[in-house]
């Protein structure tokens, strides 16, 4: 009788049910989430190991704060200072250098702060202050947001102790707060990445790019399972083996949208 319980319990169990209980939660940004890399990348990699990757996006800082706490086994993220600073104090085991891309400033057609065509970053954002040209902030600890503001600072300005009313903060993701920067037709700090996948433009273009400042690194840590037992450490070993090794590193460079490349592997090469 048990025999056939077994059998019948085991009958339920849908083909591959028990290979699906293997998984790692990748805390990550919503630029590589909403750019589509993931969707891209993540499949490969599951069929190569049998490991499902469960994406929980979010800004760069919040993403840092979830390993800090045990709610991952591995962050992916893009504000190296941070990054630096999370293996420094313990939560992390070691960081590694993935790809990266860069950050744009994206404004309306009409430019109304006169930018276009610049590749002085800390210029143009002088010339939206100066304006009072709209502008939109994620204001969301991530890592476009921690970028945006050390520009800022090199521009000669304290944001947001600065800000005034045409400076909006959303508190959001890469994408919903591209949506704003759309409706309002209004300046925003992007990463190249998300914009390139980004549909609901209007009005909206590239108008500053270039500028050396504007690189965006990404880096990948497994959080520290000497901190939190629970971490999956040899599965979420596998995940950062395989994003760093060769198969990894061409499977991000054969991302493209319209044939241009999203992401630009580096992994093995000093970042930053």
């Amino acid at each position: 009788m048990f025999i056939a319980l077994g059998l019948t319990c085991a009958a339920l169990i849908p083909p591959g049910g028990w290979a699906q209980q293997r998984f790692i939660t990748v805390a990550s940004t919503t630029s590589t989430e909403q750019s589509g890399l993931f969707k891209h990348i993540l499949p490969m990699f599951q069929k190569k190991t049998g490991i499902e990757v469960r994406v929980v996006a979010l800004g760069t800082g919040q993403a840092l704060d979830m390993g800090r706490r045990g709610d991952a086994d591995v962050v992916f993220v893009h504000d190296q200072a941070a990054e630096e600073k999370f293996v420094a104090d313990g939560h992390g085991v070691k960081r590694l250098p993935v790809m990266y891309n860069d950050f744009v400033l994206i404004g309306p057609r009409n430019d109304p702060a006169k930018v276009k065509d610049g590749r002085d970053i800390t210029g143009a954002f002088r010339k939206i202050r100066t304006a009072q040209a709209p502008f939109v902030s994620r204001s969301d600890k991530s890592g476009t947001h921690a970028a945006e503001l050390r520009l800022w600072r090199l521009a000669g300005t304290d944001m947001p102790a600065s800000k005034g009313p045409w400076y909006r903060e959303t508190g959001s993701g890469m994408g919903p707060a591209l949506n704003t920067a759309s409706s309002l037709n209004a300046y925003i700090l992007a990463d190249r990445g998300t914009w390139l996948s980004f549909k609901n433009r209007g009005e909206l273009a590239i108008l500053v790019e270039g500028d050396n400042r504007l690189f965006n690194q990404y880096g990948v840590i497994l959080v520290n399972p000497a901190k939190h037992k629970h971490v999956k450490k040899d599965s979420g070993q596998s995940f950062i083996d395989w994003i760093v090794s060769p198969e990894g590193q061409n499977a991000i460079a054969g991302y493209r949208i319209n044939n241009e490349r999203l992401f630009f592997p580096n992994a093995g090469r000093r970042s930053g």
